[in-house]
Order: C-alpha cells, then structure tokens, then sequence
C-alpha cells in the first residue's frame, strides 16, 4: 500500500515538472518575475523595521527632520511597491498566457497526430472538455499558484529571518503555532483536495454532455424528447454543483482552522512580548515590528501550504492531459520518403489481414490489383470490410499482415502529406465549414485562384446554384452547411476534388443518403470527376457501378467475386442474387 502511495507520490511530481517544462522557453521572463517578487517583498518587509525604528527612536524623542526622512523612505518603499508589482502582474500574465497556450497548441498538434483512429473510439466532447476544461485549470498554476508560492517563500524566508533577529523567544511559538494548524489541517486539505477532483470530473463530463446536446439539437426535437435531454442536463449540473459545494465548504473550514492556528500564536506573543517588553528584553517598537512579521507570516506560511494542495489537486487533471499526451499513435510516419514522379495511380493489396481494436479479423489475407485508371467497385454486406479498405489505403489505420503499394511504393515509406496529397476522399456525409461556399471549395487547394474556383464548381455541375444563392460564392453556409441539401453538399464536395485534381479517388458510399434527382445530379459530376483517374468506390446502390471497370464482391474479409457488372449477373452467382435482392426492394418501395 505505502509503495502504491508513494509510486502515485513520484508520478505526480513527474507530471508536475511535465507542466513547469512549458516555462522552459521563457525562462528570462520566469527570472524577471522572481526578481520583482524579490523587490516588493523586500520593500514590504523593509516597512515594519521603519516603524520600529520610529517607535523606539524618533516617537519618543521627538526628531522632526528624522521623522520627515522616515515619512519619505515609507512613501518612496510604496511607490517601488507599486512600480514593481504592476511590472510583475504585466509579466506574469505574460508568461501565464505563453505557457498555456504552448501546453494548448501541444495537446491540439497531438491530438491532430492520433487521427481518425483515437476520434473513432473518443467522442469530440472529451476531446473539448481536454482543450478547455483542463487547460484552463491549468492556467491557474501559471498565473496565480506557481507566482505566488515563489513570492510566499521567498518573503517566509526573509521574514522568519528577521523574526529571529528581533527574538529568538518569541520565533519559537511559529512552531506550537504550526502544530496546532497540522491538529485538522491536513484532513481539510485532502477532503478539499478530493472534492475538488471531483468537481474538475464532474465539470468535464458536464461539459461534454452540454456539447452532445447541442450536437443532437435537431434529433432531439425530431424525437420530442427534449425533457428527457433536458433532465440527463440538470442531473449533470447537480453533480457538478453539489461537488463544488462541499469543495467550497472543505476549503472555507481550512481557512477558518488557518486564521485559528495563527491567531492562537499571536495571543502568545501579545502575553509573552508584553512581558519582555516591561523587562526591556524587548524593545516596544521591536515588539510592535515582530508582531507585524507574525501576522503576515504565519498567514503566508499556511498559504503556501494551501498552495502546494490547490497545486497538487490540479496536478490530478493535469494528469488527463499528461496521460493524453503519453497516447501513441496508432499510425504513425516511419520514413519522409516521396514520389519522384507524378503518380501513376497502381493500387495494389497485398495478403492484407486487419482487425479494429477488440474486434473481430475483418480482412483475412485481402488481395487486389488495380490498374491505373481503373474504376473499381466494392460491394458487399455490412461489416465486411468495404469501407476499412479506404481507410487502410488513407492510412487511417494499418494492416496487422500484409502491404498497400501506390506504384510500387509502400505506402507506409511515405509520408502523410505525400500520400494523402494524391489521393481524393468523398464520404457519404461531406462536412462543410461554416463560411463562404467559395472558402469551402478552395479547401480542396487553398492556394487556387477565383477562375479555378469556378471551373472545379461548373465541373462538379454546382456553379448554376451557387449563383442562385443569396450572395453566390460568398454566401455564408452556417454550421456544417445547413443551408445546402444533401445532393449540394455532396457537388460542393466534389468541386473540392476538381479542385484538388487528385490522380486517385475513393468514394464511400458518396450517394446512399441522396433522394434519386440528387443522385442523378451527383452521379453526373462523379463521372466527370472519375475520368481519367484510379477510381475505388464502396458502392451501397449496384444500378449506379455498371460501367465499372469492375466489381469486387467482399464476404467476411475476402474477395469471393470479381469482374464486370454483366459477367457477374451472367454468372448468377452471390453478386447475381445481391442484385436480385436489391430490385425486390425497389420493387416493394
């Protein structure tokens, strides 16, 4: 049990110095602020020995010029504070904002690096609640926490220093004065540690449940079960709420155990000064300056103490992220290797086996050839692989056995850019950005000029209603393209990939959720967009792959069929009564 606490104990300090290795870059800045700190704690310690020297020298024998020059030192001390303290909130929020956002963009080029396969098995929510929730926690340790247990121990220091100077007796009672703190404090602090991990739990999952609602916004109102979403909300919010009530109770009843502790010392010292003062071991200003010191250290020492536990709960979230960043990814850039030359478009699959993680084998030694220039189709029932086949060729995922070769190379000795640079993806749901339909064609090559634009939109056939919208090119299209059908998405899509004028294109299912005038309107524009080029389509309707070249059926991970669409229905085989089905249910509708 003791090795369990102290490996937690050791690999929270790890990830504590993890998150001080994002002020590595701006280590000046860091230096800038321990030596403002190091001024205004100075001048402020400086204050209480300037009223005991007033006390004992200059109230009780009346020197007026004497008196004027101490008047002058104070409001020259206050002024340097002032100075000093501005500079050292301009620099510390400085360096709060640089290390947050370094620690920001680092988890964001992570997360970017973990691709399709990490967002396929984490809901974006989580995602979100990571960039924000618990980056935005941590910027509490740049701009407050860190800041202020460096300025706090370095005025403890100096202050404890000088309280010995003064008296050595009346120094000792800090120690009764600090057991007494020890008596409950360190149970407030873990009940408030415990509690406040658990708001930071209860506040991301609250978070991601608010995202998954405005995400579901229109199915929840198509399914009338807004009462029900709206329930699953407040029960959330009532955890999140109730966790930072005790959170909030914990940490006031640490404050009053503190304030306490320390006001027991000084009626101490109050008892015990008082008699020393009367037997001049002790000077009244002297007495007057070391109660001063007291009060402002004792209050600063449980501080830090309340520091280093806000620091250490925060720590706990800071794990998430430190735990997020340690995520290899499961595809991964080998080699920066590129084509020579243009690409021709070959395709071949060579013994390929994949299974997803904790899932059955869905491809089992697939082999295929593909020519350049070919238009291929792969059909098949769910699960069978058809899909995966995309995506093992974008490298989304990689095979367990086996190799993808783009003419003759590897893919895997490319790189992602290279690769994913010839190829060009259309999905069944085409994601659209919220701006201008023109930005959102020039997404396919963002450095296309406005005649370009145009053709790659007159050749996806989607210019004629780009200009019936109410700004044309620079109409704006909402979250996702709201504003757009299906079948306009899916030729905004395709313009992408005019645009882009990949030599490779696959398509997944690019039809199945269009109504039959879109599918005629689109179908069109894949024609244009297919010509000339490699071509694999997973296909859900078989009435729109007759002119492939040819037809691969896929039964549990294996080509079972192949060959053009009259060869297979000569053949009457599995493709044959596919087909068959598939006129039945038209026939039924």
């Amino acid at each position: 049990m003791n090795t369990q606490v102290n490996n937690h104990k050791y690999h929270l300090f790890r990830v504590y110095l993890w998150t001080l290795s994002f002020l590595k870059p701006y280590k000046l800045i860091l230096f800038l602020l321990i030596f403002c700190s190091l001024i205004t704690t100075g001048a402020q310690l400086v204050i209480p020995k300037i009223i005991q020297f007033f006390i004992d020298e200059t109230l009780t024998k009346e020197y007026t010029y004497t008196f004027i020059w101490l008047l002058i030192l104070v409001v020259f001390l206050v002024i340097l504070i002032i100075i000093f303290l501005a500079v050292k909130n301009i620099v510390q929020r400085s360096l709060q904002e640089k290390a947050s956002r370094d620690m920001q963009f680092s988890i964001y080029s992570h997360l970017r690096k973990l691709g399709f396969a990490y967002f396929e098995k984490h809901p974006i929510g989580e995602s979100l609640a990571l960039m924000n929730t618990e980056v935005a926690a941590l910027r509490d340790l740049y701009s407050r926490l860190l800041p202020w247990m460096i300025n706090n121990s370095i005025f403890s220091v100096i202050s404890l220093t000088l309280m010995s100077i003064i008296s050595w007796q009346l120094s000792l009672i800090i120690i009764p004065s600090l057991l007494l703190y020890y008596i409950f404090g360190p149970y407030l602090e873990k009940k408030a540690s415990e509690y406040g991990k658990l708001t930071a739990d209860n506040r991301v999952k609250f978070n991601q449940k608010i995202y998954e609602s405005i995400a579901s916004l229109y199915d929840i109102r198509a399914s009338a079960v807004e009462s029900w979403d709206l329930s699953n909300v407040n029960r959330k919010n009532r955890q999140l709420n109730q966790s930072m009530i005790k959170t909030i109770w914990y940490a006031y009843l640490r404050g009053t155990n503190r304030r306490m502790s320390y006001y027991v010392g000084g009626i101490a010292i109050i008892i015990i000064g008082s008699h020393l003062t009367l037997t001049d071991e002790l000077s009244t200003g002297a007495f007057v300056a070391f109660l001063i010191y007291y009060f402002q250290t004792m209050h600063i020492l449980t501080s830090v103490v309340t520091s280093i536990t806000e620091q250490r709960v925060l720590m706990d979230q800071a794990e998430r992220i430190y735990r997020f960043t340690r995520i290899r990814p499961e595809v991964e850039e080998e080699t920066q290797a590129k084509f020579n030359n243009a690409v021709h478009g070959d395709i071949e699959f060579e013994g390929v086996f994949f299974r997803y993680p904790n899932g059955p084998e869905v491809l089992k030694g697939f082999n295929l050839f593909i020519s350049a220039g070919q238009k291929i189709a792969i059909v098949g029932g769910s699960g069978n692989g058809k899909s995966t086949i995309l995506k093992l060729m974008g490298r989304f995922y990689d095979p367990e056995k086996g190799r993808i070769l783009l003419d003759n190379y590897p893919i895997k000795s490319l790189s992602f850019e290279n690769l994913r640079e010839n190829l060009g993806f259309v999905f069944q749901e085409t994601y659209l950005f919220g701006t201008s339909v023109r930005e959102n064609i020039l997404f396919g090559r963002p450095g296309a000029r406005e005649d370009e634009v145009v053709q790659a939109a007159k050749a996806a056939f989607a210019h004629d209603f780009i200009l019936q919208l109410p700004n044309g090119y620079d109409t704006l299209l909402g979250e996702r393209g709201l504003k757009l059908s299906g079948g306009q998405k899916q030729r905004i899509s395709i313009a992408r990939m005019f645009l882009k004028s990949p030599p490779i294109i696959l398509l997944d299912e690019a039809t199945a959720s269009l109504d039959t005038v879109s599918e005629k309107e689109v179908q069109d524009a894949l024609q244009r967009l297919m010509q000339k080029r490699t071509t694999i389509t997973v296909a859900h309707r078989l009435s729109t792959i007759k002119d492939y070249d040819r037809i691969v059926l896929i039964d549990k991970g294996k080509i079972v069929e192949s060959g053009t669409y009259d060869e297979l229905m000569k053949r009457r085989g599995a493709f044959y009564h596919l087909s068959f089905g598939e006129k039945l249910e038209k026939e039924d509708i």
